[in-house]
Parts: C-alpha cells; structure tokens; sequence
C-alpha cells in the first residue's frame, strides 16, 4: 500500500479527514475573500436566519463552515440573544428545549402540524408533548475521536 493511501486511510479512521478538508476549503475562502467586494447589507429575515443557523453550527460543533458563513455573510460577531430570538420569531422556548438550537424547536413545530394535518383526529395535546418528550430523550454524543456531536432521537419513547 502506498504511503498517500495509508495516511488517508490512517486520518479518515481517526475522523480528522473532513476536518482537514473543511479547513482547507475555509482557508481558500479567506484568501479568495480579499479579494472580493463586501457583502451586501443584511436584512431582519437574512440576520435572524444567520443566527439560527450560527447556533446550529456552534451547537454541533462545526466551527469552519460557522467561519465561513460569518465571514461570506456579514453577520455580526456577537449572536444575537437568544430569548430576543425566540421572542422576534415567536418561538416558544421551553425549558426542556433550551439545550438545543432553536431550529430544532422550529422543526419539532412544523412536524407536529404535518401529524395533526395528516390526522384531523390527532390529539393536539398528545403530538406536542410527544415531540417534547422526543427531544428531551434525544441523547448528544461526543465522538471521542473526532468531538462530532451527534443527536439520536429515540422514537419508541
């Protein structure tokens, strides 16, 4: 076996090869940024999605598509508040979901009412508290080897 091919193999078994490409292509992005115009002045709707995705990002740990993104898109280096976020967006920012991006409550939203609109019968009350106990019991694990989270909903609960 190659040497090329070992290190490849060697880095994608300890799950750093993506890492190292995603670096990479922020590196490029950055210098290939010097370059270019300014972006253009951010909206209320670009701003708040910005954020929710800014949040997602540092929630799942991935910290060089997050600088790419700041730095393509103009948004501020400090986040916006989150509860001025949930507020602005009317989102309801439960205790049990604070843990978790707003996206995900988002989410949660708009997959209760495709159940209740699948199910005129549904019981309302019954599919939020589902989802609710859904998430609560969704488990964030940490890759040892590359500090990936990863959020496994348990369905059955």
């Amino acid at each position: 076996m190659s040497l090329p091919t070992v290190v490849k193999e060697t880095l994608e078994d300890r799950g750093v090869l993506g890492q190292i490409k995603a670096r990479i292509r922020a590196e490029v992005f950055h210098a290939l940024e010097e370059d270019t115009e300014p972006s253009p002045p951010l909206g209320n709707e670009n701003m708040f999605i910005n954020e929710l995705i800014r949040e997602y990002y540092e929630f799942n740990k991935y910290k060089y598509s997050l600088s790419v993104m700041l730095a393509e898109s103009g948004q501020p280096a400090v986040p916006l508040d989150r509860q001025f976020m949930a507020q602005e967006l009317s989102i309801d920012d439960k205790k049990d979901m604070s843990a978790v991006p707003l996206l995900y409550s988002i989410v949660a939203h708009f997959l209760s009412q495709k159940q209740r609109d699948m199910d005129p019968e549904c019981n309302h009350e019954w599919s939020r508290r589902r989802l609710e106990k859904d998430l609560r019991h969704s488990k964030v694990q940490v890759d040892a080897r590359d500090h990936h989270h990863h959020v496994w909903a348990h369905p059955g609960h």
